[in-house]
């Protein structure tokens, strides 16, 4: 605000009446002082002055324009951040002097012919690919004409982190002559001089590295980038630039459809081509004609800039948001140029006023982005071109995407394909969505989170060995295109592919997207790179969910016209079909039968349609669509990730559910039937699966003749019992005393029991406090809960007799099981209804956190909530369409939430309101220090987070939010690196260098040994026949929920707890993890209670005790008998 500015500049009065400034001084010639401040003195009537109209203004705008006073404050933050110092532009003002008379200094040569390079010393090598090898001209080296600065720095849009200076060098008339457009003579003179500059360079101190490069990825126009010496080399470049005199050539010359390189020039063979019907050259001729304008668009943007006040900070908005989505950088690319551009044609155009803020400017550009599709309907700078400019249409028939310069004569958007224009437009589109929705922070989603493809693409691929390309070239027939675009395949022949795709992919998505190949940099000794030499193109698929995985491409009738172009398209994989409806049609059918082959159909539609029509072998297609998800396969015939078992689950639950609702006979009648597992949403890591179980490998039980495991056998396979909810109506009848109610629940168990067996044969155990129901190999317990169970709880009755409620665990967890647990269970089956893969999410995400031995800290209901917040809440992001995607984004999100200052809204069936929002936040700052550190508010949470209230920690939060961060790093690496030969399970691998003592566990007793990361092969059988057909009733029950190292951590915890922290795997962990407590090794006063396996040290007339760690590790074998196979201790710190 201004009035804090104005109390900065004004200055108060000290007693005689002498000036104190409020700003830090230090007394001159004497470094050593200290800094002292001053406070500022002010009158009464200046500390209480009331605004100016200027600072009314600001408060309304802040009121009106932004959702808080907060965002208005970040923005300019953030454009503080951006912008350059005074002391950066003085450092490059004095490397601009220096190159510049450097460059004044340059020694003429003798004239010689352009493909004679004896002039130059074999030190420095020209950036040319010279292919062919010879063209017609002269070429001598003379002192530049000029040299200027152009671009963003003399505009002042210039911004950080890449703080790029462009240095226009301007090539004498002598060197040129008005026929070097044709055959490259123009593009070769410029390498040429470009190199000379660079030997002349060379010599130099006051030059740090000297590097050449290609704007924007095009090898037509090399450029030169200097550094200073010394520690600021890499602070900031001088990119400098080689341009022909203005004027020199007629923009008409580059007319996108003329033709300036000809055919028996370039393939070096006589040709059938007159001058006149030669291919057109439009990229090539935007190339050159780009290097004749530099200076008119910085005369032109400097005009518009000086009318709108805030123009250079919009625009430095407008970059950060286009870094941050990867769209500013590389060939084809929306750079920072084009976004000054933008902003001036609405300028000019009257669509934004020149009184707006940089809020307001980043705004209506992304407004405009969004709602114009320049790949239609190109637009214009040009007020009024001359006869000979190119009209709209004729760019449009020879570019993707049209953006006209104010010339009339340059397209600026000539090498941009339509696919990276849609993702533009795309990204704009999505901004606007979240812009103004109060109940997402709309400055962090907007500017501050980077968007890389692999965690925006919901399926990436690559192609690798792009010099496979030029096959395609030749099987696409674009040699016209290929001298277009002077030799480069990559760019000649990526248009036809993102075309070939789209139109094969159809329906199934919503966006193709593909990477912009950066700008090559190399040494000036070195020969400029050959185009395979580029990084492998990746291309992004934002899939439609509903359509993706469809098994049958539907084409037209036989008969029809377009049957033909279905064929041609899809060639020996078409096929007429008759179907349902009586229509014999032409279609294609994919292979899957599982959802997880059904995601990866997209892959084989890419890898067939460019081995037919592109000559891409499918060896050069790297699909990394899905290949996170090998750590949540079942070991079935069918490679699944669950979602079929989770199905199978649910049926069965649906179905004993309608029976248990059909059950006749009961006292009281059930109001609800509620499901209460994580597999019942869909989330459970490895869903339960049907067994039938081979009795030789048990014991019976005497009466019930249920199944007991041998002791001389592996554990049985562990049956995992799913919780079902049954609510009884309320009546009259139920007591008010806690114990008599636990006696009718039973007496509910043993009813339900007898009429589920006589009815529907199902083989029942009833217990105190459940019933087990053993239904087509699956294991159900039903609990039977009364609605007012928690109240009678909380009741009691003091020794006046009066009645006091109070809160305790008991009802709390009372209440968790059968009334917050089952409703969080049918909200989270509803969003697995609309987003068919967020069970595959949670089941990725839990099944990093149990491998990272994180599973007890970070709960199944909090891990589950974590990544409804990602389907519920993208943004910046849309909805994850694959489970690679999501968990990608649950490891950002878990690693750079800010859990200390803000709660994790999770706005389950979209029931809070932004007066929720504001709300929770209020009371979350009020009553932080009480709060759990990790705090996720629900609807019907809003205050406590009660999922999160016992764990973590802090130290296991931080823990976590470590290895997220570092398996987020490590993972995004891997997949898009292809030159990687790890593979991603080194994220499920936890560093176990950390902890002091590692318990072996004996596989054997280790019943969910098939879920390891790495499971190791088995010779053993667990009692399971597999393949054999499960019976829908009746058989022996099993034995339940027996999972001996559960079990044995439970001991070591209750035994040990005070001293160690235990960690494992719940999913197949053969090792636990023993981490000392920081303070179980302090001595402590002598205690006849505490005693137990503790040392006595006698001091004087202290007594002091300490742990016995070798008497501990040898409790660690004994009370883990046959479970522990041995126990290593890795340190020892309780020696010292």
């Amino acid at each position: 605000m201004k009035t804090k500015q104005r109390v900065r500049e004004d200055q108060g009065a000290d007693e005689n009446g002498g000036a104190v400034k409020c700003k830090r001084s230090k007394p001159e010639g004497e470094p050593g002082v200290e800094v002292v401040y001053h406070p500022v003195k002010m009158s009464r009537s200046d500390l209480y002055r009331p605004p100016t109209a200027e600072e009314l203004n600001q408060l309304k705008e802040a009121e009106s324009l932004f959702h808080c006073s907060l965002l208005k404050m970040q923005m300019e933050e953030l454009l503080k951040e951006v912008a350059l110092s005074e002391r950066k532009k003085q450092q490059i003002d004095l490397f601009v002097q220096t190159v510049t008379k450097l460059l004044q200094n340059v020694q003429e040569t003798p004239e010689v012919e352009v493909s004679d390079l004896s002039w130059l010393s074999g030190s420095v090598k020209v950036p040319f690919l010279l292919v062919p090898k010879t063209t017609k001209g002269k070429f001598h080296m003379a002192p530049p004409a000029s040299v200027d600065l152009i671009g963003s720095y003399p505009l002042g849009t210039c911004s950080k982190p890449r703080v790029m200076v462009d240095l226009a060098v301007t090539i004498p008339v002598d060197i040129l002559h008005p026929k070097d457009v044709l055959n490259q003579r123009y593009p070769r003179k410029r390498a040429l001089y470009l190199a000379g500059l660079a030997e002349h360079l060379a010599s130099s101190s006051d030059i740090g590295t000297m590097r050449y490069s290609c704007l924007l990825g095009n090898r037509l126009r090399p450029v030169l980038l200097l550094t200073p010496p010394g520690k600021e080399s890499s602070s900031f470049s001088v990119r400098v630039h080689v341009c022909p005199p203005p004027g020199f050539f007629k923009p008409s010359r580059f007319h996108p459809q003329r033709n300036n390189i000809r055919t028996d020039w370039y393939t070096g063979m006589q040709t059938p081509f007159s001058e006149g019907s030669e291919p057109s050259t439009p990229h090539y001729n935007s190339s050159l004609l780009g290097d004749l304008l530099p200076r008119a668009h910085l005369q032109f943007l400097s005009a518009v800039s000086s009318q709108c006040s805030e123009f250079a900070n919009g625009v430095a908005l407008l970059k950060v948001w286009l870094r941050q989505r990867e769209l500013d950088q590389g060939a084809g690319c929306f750079n920072g140029f084009l976004a000054s551009m933008l902003m001036a044609y609405l300028l000019t155009t009257h669509r934004i006023s020149n009184t707006m803020t940089a809020y307001q400017l980043l705004r209506n550009s992304l407004n405009f982005l969004a709602s114009t599709d320049l790949t239609v309907n190109g637009i214009s700078l040009a007020k009024d071109p001359d006869s000979t400019a190119p009209s709209l249409p004729e760019f449009h028939d020879a570019f993707q995407v049209v953006f006209v310069d104010p010339s009339g004569h340059l397209n600026m958007c000539a090498d941009m394909t339509a696919c990276t224009y849609k993702q533009l437009q795309h990204e704009a589109s999505v901004s606007m969505q979240f812009w103004d929705n109060p109940t997402v922070d709309g400055f962090h989603s907007l500017l501050m989170t980077p968007k890389p493809m692999i965690r925006t693409s919901d399926h990436v691929f690559q192609l690798c060995e792009l010099v496979k390309l030029q096959s395609s070239c030749k099987k696409l027939n674009l040699l016209s295109e290929l001298m277009d675009h002077s030799g480069d395949y990559v760019h000649t022949v990526l248009p036809y592919i993102l075309s070939l795709l789209q139109r094969g992919l159809g329906q199934r998505i919503v966006l193709l997207t593909h990477s912009l190949c950066p700008d090559p940099e190399w040494c000036v000794e070195h020969e400029a790179p050959k185009h395979k030499s580029q990084p492998p193109l990746s291309f992004g698929l934002l899939l439609r969910p509903e359509l993706a995985t469809s098994v049958l491409e539907r084409g037209p009738p036989a008969d029809s016209p377009k049957a033909a172009e279905f064929r041609q398209l899809w060639g020996s994989r078409s096929e007429l079909r008759r179907f349902q409806d009586g229509a014999i049609t032409e279609a294609v059918l994919w292979e899957g039968k599982s959802v997880c082959q059904k995601q990866l159909i997209p892959r084989q539609i890419i890898t067939h349609l460019l081995q037919l029509h592109a000559d891409v072998p499918e060896a050069c297609v790297r699909y990394v669509g899905a290949i996170v998800d090998d750590v949540i396969k079942t070991r079935s015939e069918v490679p699944s990730t669950g979602e079929e078992e989770s199905l199978l689950v649910v049926q069965s639950y649906d179905d004993l559910s309608r029976k248990l609702w059909r059950l006749e006979g009961l006292p009281l009648s059930i109001t609800a039937v509620q499901g209460a597992h994580p597999a019942l949403r869909y989330t459970q890591v490895f869903p339960p699966v049907p067994v039938k179980l081979d009795y030789s490998f048990f014991d019976r039980e005497k009466n019930s003749r249920s199944l007991l495991p041998q002791e001389d056998k592996p554990c049985p396979a562990y049956i995992t019992p799913i919780t079902v909810i049954c609510h009884m109506e309320g009546s009259g009848k139920w007591p008010h005393d806690r114990l008599a109610i636990r006696h009718i629940r039973a007496a509910f168990h043993i009813q339900l029991g007898e009429l589920l067996s006589k009815d529907h044969k199902y083989t029942c155990r009833p217990c105190p406090t459940h019933l087990d129901v053993w239904k087509g190999g699956l294991l159900f317990q039903i609990q039977v809960a009364y609605h007012r169970e928690p109240q009678v709880l909380r009741e009691s009755v003091n020794a006046e007799g009066m009645l006091i409620v109070r809160d305790n665990e008991e009802a709390q967890a009372l209440e968790m099981a059968t009334v917050h647990k089952p409703l969080l269970t049918s909200t989270l089956h509803g969003l697995q209804q609309q987003h068919p893969c967020f069970g595959a999410v949670c089941r990725l995400a839990k099944r990093w956190l149990g491998a990272q031995l994180l599973s007890d800290d970070v709960t199944e209901d909090a891990a589950d909530l974590l990544v409804a917040s990602l389907f519920l809440h993208p943004a910046p992001f849309t909805p994850p369409g694959s489970p690679q995607v999501g968990f990608l984004r649950f490891l950002h999100l878990l690693s750079s939430f800010d859990w200390r200052n803000n709660p994790l809204v999770v706005n389950l069936n979209n029931q809070l309101t932004a007066a929720d929002y504001t709300e929770i936040k209020n009371d979350f700052m009020a009553s932080r220090e009480s709060l759990p550190v990790m705090f996720i508010a629900t609807p019907q949470d809003k205050k406590l987070s009660m999922w999160t209230k016992r764990a973590p920690s802090i130290q296991m939060l931080q823990r976590a939010v470590t290895l997220a961060a570092e398996s987020l790093k490590v993972l995004e690496h891997q997949l898009t690196d292809g030159g990687q030969t790890q593979d991603v399970k080194v994220v499920m691998r936890p560093p176990l260098d950390v902890y002091d003592v590692l318990i072996h566990l004996n596989p054997k007793q280790v019943p969910l040994l098939g879920q390891a990361v790495d499971p190791p092969a088995v010779n053993f059988s667990r009692g399971v026949m597999a393949g054999a057909a499960v019976a829908e009733s009746g058989g022996a029950l099993p034995v339940v929920d027996y999972n001996p190292v559960a079990l044995y951590l439970s001991e070591l915890r209750d035994a040990f707890g005070d001293l160690a922290l235990f960690f494992c795997d719940p999913h197949g962990g053969t090792v636990i993890a023993v981490l000392w407590k920081p303070k179980a090794f302090t001595a402590v006063p002598f205690k006849t209670s505490q005693v137990s396996a503790r040392n006595v040290e006698v001091s004087g007339e202290t007594v002091n005790t300490f742990p016995n760690v070798e008497a501990i590790l040898e409790d660690f074998r004994i009370i883990g008998k046959d479970v522990v196979k041995s126990v290593e201790a890795r340190t020892e710190k309780w020696s010292f």
